[in-house]
């Protein structure tokens, strides 16, 4: 008889290039990954970059009620575009490059902040979109909640801007003629 091959239900967490144990700790507890495995998702997929948290490098299961949930580590990606497109779920550093092409790609997403940045404009980013109901936004002591709570039909998407007036500027600014 053949297995039925399960559909995979990816959750892709990215740190960016920066040093953020506190988010990929906060993730990588049985709690968060029990409440993934709860709500469908197959597969956690964790970026540790710089960080220094000891994890496994061989992908292991954790088990729960109606199934299991998949769970790799890597450090760095030449590339999370693909990561980022296979994801059901991203849970992301407040980076604004990381937020704006999550949503782009129509993505839901949980913003988590890292409180230790000095001056952190990334959570006054982060705070809005939320606000607008284009994410959710989280600190890392309240992952496990914010999981637990998120209804995720409720998120708006984001719209996308027109750049044709930035272009413009751009073109005049470089001395381009006006299309």
């Amino acid at each position: 008889m053949r297995e039925i091959e399960q559909k995979r239900i990816t959750v892709f967490v990215t740190v960016g290039t920066t040093l953020f144990d506190a988010l990929v700790k906060a993730v990588d507890t049985e709690q968060v990954k029990h409440e993934l495995l709860r709500r469908g998702y197959t597969h956690l997929l964790i970026q540790i970059g710089r960080g220094s948290y000891s994890y496994s490098y061989i992908p292991h299961k954790c088990e729960g009620e109606g199934g299991s949930l998949v769970v790799d580590y890597f450090t760095f990606s030449s590339s999370i575009a693909e990561h980022l497109r296979s994801a059901s779920l991203v849970i992301s550093h407040a980076g604004s490059g990381s937020i704006f092409e999550t949503l782009r790609l129509g993505k839901p997403l949980i913003v988590v902040v890292n409180e230790d940045l000095m001056d952190n404009h990334q959570s006054e980013l982060a705070e809005e979109l939320a606000e607008r109901k284009h994410l959710y936004c989280a600190s890392p002591q309240l992952l496990h909640e914010t999981i637990t709570d998120m209804n995720l039909e409720s998120l708006l998407p984001y719209p996308a801007g027109d750049a044709k007036p930035v272009i413009t500027l751009i073109n005049r600014f470089l001395g381009f003629p006006d299309d």
